[in-house]
């Protein structure tokens, strides 16, 4: 291959996987819808997206350390302290009756059905138990289910990836060996494989976070992590085969958890590094998959997928969430919901060609079975999961939670005013004694410093969707409501007090964020007005005309905020928030 032609093929694939995931925002679906099917369509009319051709023997490794780097931002923002109680119960059920369950079901079906031989059957069974949060994380996010089926999914997800990526390469030497192998010998290399993969994440994350503290700009702190990640998943590979996985998603869930990390002021940066990463690599491995080999697998592959949704996952959600506290609901959207991803693909991409190589019968269907699984399974989820979830009624309820970020009084007051008409309040406050007081209003308030607990830092963050940036300091409000709008979830709003007229500030005039309430309810003329005797008070119907409305609390929950754009109506059962003239004391 010549230069000009490696240059035209990585330029047509970085164009395919932007052009996809912003056609996917534009249509509200997971990208992965579209990444595959580009990268497949592509493969077919030219060679020059093929990414073995282009990377030669760098393939391999380019794609071992493309995963880890997703995996580990992925794990950095599991929080280990939400999964307890019935919850990690239901994750450990999953994983170890999941895994066992579904490795025989496929390996038994790839026999039955496409007529591989068992070693070749046996390494499609390792590699499709994996489902993995790459592909998990969006459509959920697309779907919106109820908040501890989000995280039981995820953690699922997490988990096993890791251990269908070990497990296939314990399949995959023991069949390159033609040895005779016992169950306790392979045993012991997969536990050798996970203390190998957890010792340099363990080493790996302690290095991060001693560089990191040397408060590096905010680009050169990416590119440090990328290499840190990358390093540390090339020292376990290198000690030990295919351990870079585990080694990126234990060094992930540690660094995230050290003391002083500020996970979310990673996420502007290394979030775009991983979002380019992931879609370059799902249309590179899809373009490597030929239309000849598809359809010579399509009839026992669409069979394969059959049996995979509609019996063993049914049947391994249902035996292991029986004895736990979610619903039957709940255990039945569980049961459809476990899409093939990242790793399966690079697992598949990655050991087939080795078997091939070795003549096993039936490895060269592993591939393109692997991509139809992923393909099919991701469609189906994808674009049935939200009608599931809402005939089952276990969708994320459409009411607001909102964050409201200041502690001057007025501010303690709307939130107090708030939770006395059953609202869910949280706060924030930088001071003390502000938080002091608004602890005293019988309100939570958020730990840890403000983006940390903004962008995800908690489970006290947990269904917020709503940040009121309420302080005194007028360019915080504007440069958070920038950074914010970036870093929280698409359906997250941002809104931020207006600044008094003509004051003097470096960001404000110039940064983005929502601006609330009238225009002359500036926050210096709110503050004015409260100090002189006005209040907060609520009030169904229209407002009296010397009353300001703030919020309308719609009747569902959802909280309508008076913006300089917009001033929502109150309808039936409609609460007004309203700021009042001065009391005549």
């Amino acid at each position: 291959m010549t230069a000009e032609e490696f240059l035209l093929g990585v330029s047509i694939t970085l164009i395919l996987a932007v052009t996809a995931q912003i056609t996917a925002g534009r249509l509200n679906v997971p990208a992965l819808i579209l990444l595959l099917p580009a990268g497949f369509t592509a493969g077919a009319f030219t060679d020059l997206v093929n990414a073995r051709a282009l990377l030669g023997r760098l393939y391999e490794p380019v794609v071992a350390f493309s995963v880890a780097v997703i995996l580990f931002n992925t794990c950095l923002e599991l929080d280990p302290r939400q999964l307890r109680g019935a919850l990690r119960r239901a994750v450990a059920a999953l994983v170890v009756l999941g895994v066992p369950v579904t490795w025989a079901a496929t390996t038994f079906s790839a026999i039955v059905l496409h007529g591989m031989s068992e070693s070749a059957a046996l390494l499609l069974g390792a590699i499709l138990v994996v489902s993995g949060p790459t592909v998990l994380g969006p459509i959920l996010d697309f779907v919106r289910p109820a908040e501890r089926l989000q995280r039981l999914l995820t953690w699922e997800g997490t988990l096993v990836d890791p251990i269908g990526a070990i497990l296939g390469a314990v399949v995959f030497h023991a069949v390159v060996a033609r040895g005779p192998q016992t169950i306790v010998f392979e045993a012991g290399q997969f536990l050798a494989s996970i203390v190998v993969g957890v010792g340099a994440a363990v080493v790996g994350a302690l290095l991060l976070w001693f560089t990191l503290r040397l408060r590096l700009p905010a680009v050169l702190s990416t590119a440090v992590t990328v290499a840190s990640v990358v390093a540390v998943a090339a020292a376990a590979d290198v000690v030990r085969d295919d351990t870079g996985l585990i080694a990126a998603i234990i060094m992930g869930l540690v660094f995230g958890r050290l003391p002083g990390v500020d996970v979310a002021a990673h996420q502007p940066f290394f979030g775009t590094v991983v979002q380019l990463i992931l879609g370059v690599l799902f249309v590179a491995i899809s373009a490597t998959v030929t239309p000849s080999s598809v359809l010579r697998v399509l009839p026992p592959t669409l069979a394969l997928v059959g049996i995979l949704v509609l019996v063993v996952r049914p049947l391994v959600a249902f035996a292991a969430t029986s004895f736990t506290e979610l619903t039957r609901r709940e255990r039945a959207f569980v049961g459809w919901m476990a899409p093939r991803g990242i790793v399966a693909a690079a697992t598949a991409s990655v050991f087939s060609a080795g078997l091939v190589a070795e003549g096993i019968p039936g490895a060269e269907d592993i591939l393109p079975a692997t991509f139809l699984v992923i393909m099919l399974t991701v469609l189906l989820y994808g674009l049935t999961g939200p009608p599931v979830a809402r005939l089952l009624g276990v969708t994320r309820p459409a009411h607001t939670r909102p964050f409201l970020v200041g502690g001057a009084p007025w501010v303690v007051d709307l939130g107090r005013t708030l939770q006395d008409i059953g609202v869910d309040v949280l706060m924030w406050a930088g001071r003390e004694e502000e938080r002091r007081a608004i602890r005293q209003a019988g309100l939570e308030v958020a730990p840890g410093e403000f983006l940390a607990a903004a962008a995800g830092g908690g489970a006290a963050m947990e269904g917020v969707n709503a940040v009121f940036l309420l302080t005194e300091e007028d360019d915080f409000n504007a440069l958070a409501a920038t950074i914010l709008r970036a870093r929280l979830p698409e359906d997250a709003r941002v809104y931020r007090v207006a600044p008094a007229p003509g004051s003097q500030q470096v960001a404000a005039p110039f940064l983005g964020g929502v601006t609330l309430f009238a225009a002359e309810l500036t926050r210096d003329e709110i503050d004015r007005r409260y100090r002189a005797g006005a209040r907060v008070v609520i009030r169904e119907g229209d407002p009296p005309p010397e009353f300001h409305p703030l919020l309308v609390v719609r009747a569902g929950g959802r909280i309508d905020p008076v913006t300089r754009e917009e001033e929502p109506r109150p309808g039936p059962g409609d609460v007004l928030v309203l700021f009042g003239p001065p009391r005549a004391d």
